[in-house]
């Protein structure tokens, strides 16, 4: 069976243009920036922005907090490219369009994809404005990011997700944050409506630390194409409205509230990523 050439040509039709507006030089990191944070993007340096809609093929966020935007520029020494937003399954778009923008950046040249988001805490210790870095995830959206086709142009139709976030980015994560990194287990669902507290114990008893609607998709169509892969949550509020361990505690959920928690997080996740991404090149170039 061949691949999906229909979105072969339109992840080729992205990349294109992202690589006219990259020069000199291909970006190495690609960020995926959440609800509310897409403000890291600000700290790249001779930026180029070039906006979904100014590309036919680039499926338009419709949620508040995603600008709809690919960022290219530099972090330090080391050239970037940026989603600021991203689409989500709940908004009514395909699997292959929710990962259409991370198969491009990939395909541009990044090696490495940062991936960022807001997500509900599950486990009790977790608290709003937290930082978590994803260890592992489960995918209960009911659909994959990877293209199944037995000779499909993305890669292997069998995806490996062992260590599927990388443990060398993870540890310069951890490193990096000094002790202000929590790590856990992220629960990818369809969404949009919040968990009941039924559902965020239900997720806890799956192992699920935080839980969001995005970014399980990405992961496995970043594998399938041979990237590394750090993932990092902001936890933005309890899920379930709960007061730990999905006991209903009263407290009202609101997508404007994930956006203003995230908002105050942003620096500080910011310069972890920033961080990272320092590290990642330094480590390169002592290998050279």
């Amino acid at each position: 069976m061949a691949g999906d050439e229909s979105e072969q040509r339109r992840v080729a039709s992205i990349t294109a243009a992202l690589r006219a507006a990259s020069a000199p030089s291909a970006p190495r990191v690609a960020l995926v920036l959440g609800s509310g944070l897409g403000a890291l993007a600000a700290r790249c340096e001779d930026a180029r922005v070039v906006p979904f809609r100014d590309l036919p093929e680039m499926p338009q966020p419709a949620v508040a907090g995603h600008a709809g935007n690919f960022v290219l520029g530099r972090l330090g020494d080391t050239p970037v490219v940026a989603m600021q937003g991203r689409a989500h399954l709940y908004e009514g778009h395909s699997p292959a369009a929710v990962v259409r923008g991370v198969r491009a950046m990939r395909s541009l040249g990044a090696e490495a994809i940062i991936l960022t988001n807001a997500a509900g805490a599950i486990r009790p210790d977790l608290d709003a404005g937290d930082l978590m870095g994803i260890t592992d995830q489960l995918n209960l959206t009911g659909v994959s990011g990877a293209d199944a086709a037995a000779s499909s142009p993305f890669g292997p139709r069998f995806v490996d997700m062992q260590g599927a976030f990388d443990p060398a980015l993870l540890a310069l994560a951890t490193d990096a944050a000094q002790g202000s990194l929590a790590l856990g287990v992220y629960a990818g669902v369809r969404g949009p409506a919040y968990e009941t507290p039924a559902e965020a114990r239900m997720l806890r008893t799956l192992g699920a630390d935080a839980v969001g609607m995005s970014t399980v998709l990405e992961v496995i169509a970043a594998r399938q194409m041979g990237a590394r892969v750090l993932g990092l949550s902001c936890i933005t509020n309890r899920a379930g409205g709960s007061t730990g361990g999905g006991v209903p505690g009263g407290e009202a959920l609101d997508h404007a509230e994930v956006e203003r928690i995230a908002g105050h997080a942003t620096a500080r996740l910011g310069a972890l990523v920033e961080a990272v991404i320092t590290r990642l090149g330094a480590g390169e170039a002592a290998e050279r």
